[in-house]
């Protein structure tokens, strides 16, 4: 199924975790047409503006899937509302695409995920399906083993 041109419904779901664990990863229709408007409202310009294709890390999470990676009881990702974008081996870098969303494209909450201070290990990016982006901008970083979010400046 086609969420946007250059997105399928099969790359949002996909998840080693939870094809080792056995764990269904479907998302209910409430979920996938909240992941349509994330791929023609972010996904989508973010692929024509660099004109290569972008890779989803992480996508849908069922609640079982979520859990078993370690992911916030209120993760967007289960809702079909968010996806982690990782670029590493290509030619456009995770700061790039960051930059893009925060400079061009409406949003709920993105997140530069650790790595450097010039590049993130991964772009976490969401869109809220009512329409009310608050367009948060955060930062991940680890405090005595625990991921703490800051505001990003």
């Amino acid at each position: 199924m086609q969420l946007s041109k250059n997105l399928v419904l099969a790359e949002v779901m996909r998840s080693e975790t939870a094809k080792r664990k056995g764990i269904s990863n479907m998302p209910t229709p409430e979920h996938i047409e909240n992941f349509k408007k994330l791929a023609e409202n972010v996904f989508q310009p973010i692929r024509e503006h660099f004109g290569v294709p972008i890779h989803i890390s992480s996508g849908y999470r069922s609640k079982a899937l979520n859990a078993a990676v370690g992911g916030s009881s209120s993760s967007q990702h289960c809702n079909g509302e968010a996806i982690d974008i990782d670029m590493d081996g290509t030619s456009v870098t995770n700061a790039q695409i960051f930059n893009f969303i925060k400079d061009n494209l409406n949003f709920d909450q993105m997140i530069w995920e650790f790595g450097t201070d010039t590049n993130p290990d991964w772009v976490h990016v969401s869109y809220e399906s009512t329409g009310k982006q608050r367009k948060q901008i955060l930062k991940a970083i680890k405090k005595g083993g625990a991921t703490s979010y800051v505001p990003y400046n």
